[in-house]
Parts: structure tokens; C-alpha cells; sequence
């Protein structure tokens, strides 16, 4: 048990140091130049890449679910116990805000970064979100979306799905989510990875935080259901 929670919070702080890093260089300190596409794409193949790498390096251990919204889903499908979800919930968020501890440490030797401009790839809506989605709409958005990746998680670790493969379908689909979810809300889809950048940055990103752990816990109960109605014999796999 110990050994899953200590990879859970080392996948979790991986994953927001790298991809959320890539998120701030492109938007943050502007290295993607003038092509907001440009920062978009490398954002998303980045959160999707790190995320392939660790399913297949950490998933023999814990499962690398990295994220509370998967555990939930996990934990509702009946593939692991209650006591471990908690502990992997309280794991992922640990992860996350140390990685984003270390990831400001990084940025901040940095004569250009500030935490108040130059931010932290926080994810926001209204002033916040670039197409300025209201908060209703962010909170939709990120319900559907994290129901669709979660539902692909466990169908892909299901019995249906192939080990061999699920990395590779995980952090395409993952990809795929940030190529939308950018322009709208910065894309969630995992309370870990918003609520680590919100405490470091404060302000408007710590303010509104709120609804991307809350909405992405709603699609991982969706996605259960979702997954239950599909799939009513899924194997007990995930781990």
C-alpha cells in the first residue's frame, strides 16, 4: 500500500511538473511566439505524452491512475476499496501541489517569470479562459470531458481493453481533451493538476479552483455509470 501511494504521488507531481511546465512556458513566458495554436498543441501532446509514460512505468504498481477524478471512477466500478481510493485521493493532491512547488521553485531563478503575470498554466473561466467561457459553461464543459476520458480509462483497463495498448489510447485521449479544453477553461479533468498551480498562483486561479475539482469529480461518477451501463461484466482490472 505504501509503495502505490508513494507512486501515486510521484506520477501525480511528474505529470504537473512536465506538462503543466509546458503549459506555462507556451502561454506563460510566451515561448510558443505568436501562434496561440502553436502553444496548444505542444500543451496538449504534452500532458498526453507524460501521461502515456507513466501509465506503462507506473501502472504495474498502482495502477497510475495520477488522478482523483479515475480513482473515483475506480472505486465505483467496484475495482478498488474504499480505504485505498482515499489514500490514493490524498496522494494525487500531495503530488500535485509538490509538483507545482517544484515547478514554480524552477521558474522563479528566472530574472522574466512572475506569479502574478506570467501565472503558473492555472485553469479559469470568465477573464480567465480565452474564449472567456462563463462559469456555468466551464462547468459543463469539464463535466463532459472528464466523462469521456475517464469512461476511456476504464474501458481500455476493463476486460475489454488491451494492456498492450491502453498507454497509448490513455494519453491520446487525454491529448485530445487539452486540444478542446485549452481555449475554454485551460482544461482540468483532474482536481490534482488544478488544485497545486491555484494555491501557488492565489488570486483568481485559487478563487475559481473550486469548480475543477468539483466538475471533474461529477464526470468520474458519470463516467462510472456510463462505463457500468456498457460494460456490466468489466473485469476488476485497472491496477
Amino acid at each position: 500500500m505504501v509503495r502505490k501511494l508513494a507512486v501515486e504521488l510521484l506520477g501525480t507531481g511528474l505529470l504537473v511538473y512536465f506538462a503543466v511546465g509546458v503549459a506555462t512556458l507556451s502561454f506563460g513566458f510566451g515561448t510558443a511566439g505568436s501562434s496561440y495554436a502553436a502553444g496548444v498543441v505542444a500543451t496538449a501532446l504534452a500532458f498526453g505524452l507524460v501521461l502515456l509514460a507513466l501509465v506503462y512505468v507506473l501502472g504495474p504498481v498502482s495502477g497510475c491512475h495520477v488522478n482523483p477524478a479515475v480513482t473515483l471512477g475506480a472505486l465505483l466500478v467496484g475495482r478498488i476499496a474504499l480505504v485505498e481510493a482515499v489514500g490514493y485521493l490524498l496522494a494525487q493532491f500531495a503530488g500535485g501541489i509538490l509538483g507545482s512547488l517544484l515547478l514554480w521553485g524552477t521558474f522563479a531563478n528566472s530574472p522574466v517569470y512572475s506569479r502574478s503575470t506570467t501565472g503558473l498554466g492555472a485553469d479559469g473561466w470568465g477573464a480567465a479562459s480565452a474564449v472567456h467561457i462563463d462559469a456555468g459553461g466551464a462547468f459543463l464543459f469539464e463535466v463532459v470531458l472528464t466523462t469521456l476520458f475517464v469512461f476511456v480509462v476504464l474501458g481500455v483497463t476493463g476486460k475489454a481493453g488491451n494492456a498492450a495498448t491502453a498507454g497509448v489510447v490513455i494519453g491520446f485521449a487525454l491529448s485530445v481533451c487539452h486540444l478542446l479544453g485549452i481555449p475554454l477553461t485551460g482544461t482540468s479533468v483532474n482536481p490534482a493538476r488544478s488544485l497545486g498551480p491555484a494555491l501557488v498562483v492565489g488570486g483568481t486561479a485559487l478563487a475559481q479552483v473550486w469548480l475543477f475539482i468539483v466538475a471533474p469529480l461529477v464526470g468520474g461518477v458519470l463516467a462510472a455509470g456510463l462505463h457500468l451501463a456498457v460494460f456490466p461484466k468489466s473485469a476488476r482490472s485497472l491496477r
